[in-house]
């Protein structure tokens, strides 16, 4: 009788290695294509009337192939791996400056402050001319942006055109140095008496530089709680989440469980650290743009119950990546794993492997989602993402703040701008006065300023219905006609009307070009929907304890 546990045991392995192999495909059909996907290449390269290029029909296979897994699953040559490394690293060699493109030309929208492009006098709007004495004329950002980069010591001679100086056309010698990509660009107190964390990305630093900003705020009196900003953030390494969530859990605390393919491919993550702080009232901000590790990030503050989540539903990314080297120095990046949050839901909003006849893939509706428990045993549901315990209801978009910002009327005028003031206040205190905001309006050339206006095109529209279904007599045109004259778009009139959320671009452009990043998010801040919220919720303490127990039946 005392084997039998053992038995038991080799029983229930033999019957998972079978459940494993069953999930594969048989070696005879992988191995049975691949030959017939080598024949066909072979006889392509040998018979086909014209020269076809190897690399790129490969390549071209290649993505094929994986367009039909998920978007997650990807080749990486080596040739395009600089980038990859990056995110996942933190870091690279170049002058540190966001580029754009735009009417065919490559510019600079920001340089980093402390970077080589910042300490060398690159401004936003600068359009590079030539790099190493070479045009790019012709080049994408892209390309610009592989010229830029090189080994930290090096130097990098551009030439670019300034707009609104006298003197525009620069030559400027840049050394290039390792460049650091900070997850936390911005932290500091708001509100009074908030600690606020802003979080953009999960790389190998990640941790470490969440740890000395949330050490830093605790130790000044004032602050009374924490806000974790994970909007836009879009995710990273899991080890660097679960490092994230042990600042404010216990050590020991499982975060996240991922499983793969087969019943013995399951790993469990726990906190493997002293927390900083557990009793700290705690809200995270989140928003569509938050996904994977940021997910996994606010999914356990959720279900352990140890943070207020605020703002809306996130992106739903459940499935996790991992990179296999392969011949000639390529990656590939595989989906290998799906991950589960303590309270056991899979938040992935798409299941990829059930495809629409078309190939086409859709969201899984809230009605075929399941309903989970919290530590303190909150209902919340998988698919989809994670869902706010506070949604903020955000004002309907305007299209003609967005062709504003569109088309980069607030980026030349904040170029125009700090062309002509040398200093501006502080981000704290400054503001857009009458005198600036006429600036602008008077900067905007109405000639090649396009925006849709609703009320002319309506009445266009209902021109053409009445006359197509016979009601436009002389009496209703007339009508028509003096609704045309009243309802008459008056870009003057439109840009007053729209003068407060216009005011809060222009500002947030403009502190960039003395205060760089962190200017403009001291001033996005101060109109903030989702802090504000945060802050009400934070500010309430029976409130938020409220939102924190089970709901009372």
């Amino acid at each position: 009788m005392r084997k039998l546990p053992v038995i038991l045991a080799l029983t229930a392995v033999a019957t998972a290695l079978v459940s494993f192999a069953a999930t594969r495909s048989s070696k005879g059909d992988i191995s049975r294509n691949l030959d017939i996907f080598t024949s066909i290449y072979k006889a392509l390269q040998t018979n086909y009337v014209d020269t076809i290029d190897a690399d790129k029909s490969m390549n071209t296979a290649i993505a094929a192939m994986l367009d039909e897994i998920d978007p997650y699953t990807e080749y990486i040559s080596e040739a395009d791996q600089d980038e990859f490394l990056t995110i996942s690293t933190g870091e690279y060699g170049g002058i540190g400056s966001y580029i754009g493109e735009r009417d065919g030309k490559v510019y600079v929208t920001e340089p980093r402050e402390g970077t080589p492009s910042q300490k060398s006098g690159l401004k936003p709007g600068d359009v590079f001319i030539k790099i190493d004495g070479d045009s790019v004329k012709g080049m994408h950002s892209s390309d610009v942006s592989k010229r830029l980069k090189g080994q930290a010591g090096t130097t990098v001679s551009v030439q670019v055109k300034r707009p609104y100086v006298a003197d525009s056309i620069l030559d400027i010698d840049i050394i290039r140095e390792k460049i650091e990509l900070d997850p936390v660009p911005y932290y500091g107190v708001v509100k009074g008496d908030i600690g606020y964390i802003q979080l953009t990305t999960f790389n190998e630093k990640t941790f470490e530089k969440t740890r000395d900003a949330l050490l830093d705020l605790k130790s000044r009196p004032e602050v009374k709680s924490i806000v974790l900003d994970l909007r836009g953030n879009g995710g990273g390494l899991l080890e660097s989440a679960v490092q994230v969530v042990g600042l404010f859990v216990p050590k020991g605390t499982e975060v996240v469980r991922t499983r793969g393919k087969g019943v013995l491919n399951e790993k469990i993550y726990k906190t493997t650290q002293k927390p900083v702080d557990t009793e700290i009232p705690l809200a995270v901000l989140v928003n569509g743009g938050s996904a994977s590790a940021a997910e996994i990030v606010t999914g356990a503050l959720q279900d352990l119950d140890r943070a207020v989540i605020v703002g809306e539903r996130s992106f739903g990314k459940g499935l996790v990546q991992s990179t296999r080297q392969l011949p000639y120095n390529g990656l590939l990046k595989v989906t290998i794993a799906k991950y589960y949050i303590p309270s056991g839901r899979l938040i992935q909003a798409i299941d990829y492997s059930h495809r629409n006849p078309d190939g086409t893939v859709a969201r899984i509706p809230d009605s075929l989602t399941t309903v989970w428990h919290t530590a303190n045993g909150r209902e919340v549901r998988d698919g989809g993402g994670i869902t706010p315990d506070v949604k903020v209801e955000y004002p309907e978009g305007n299209r003609l703040v967005y062709n504003i910002v569109r088309d980069n009327w607030s980026f030349d005028f904040a170029n125009r701008y700090a062309a002509t003031h040398p200093s501006v206040p502080a981000p704290e205190d400054f503001v857009i006065t009458d005198t600036i905001f006429n600036e602008f309006k008077s900067f905007i050339d109405p000639d090649n300023f396009k925006y849709d206006r609703t009320c002319e095109l309506i009445l266009e529209q209902l021109e053409k219905a009445s006359k197509t279904e016979g009601y436009l007599n002389p009496q209703v045109q007339a009508q028509l006609d003096s609704l045309k004259v009243t309802l008459k778009h008056d870009l003057n009139h439109d840009l007053d009307q729209n003068r407060q959320t216009i005011s809060e671009y222009l500002a947030s452009e403009i502190l960039q070009r003395y205060y760089y990043e962190r200017g403009a998010t001291i001033e996005a801040l101060k109109h903030d929907a989702d802090l504000d919220s945060a802050a009400t919720v934070l500010g309430d303490r029976e409130r938020y304890r409220a939102l924190l127990s089970p709901v009372r039946k």
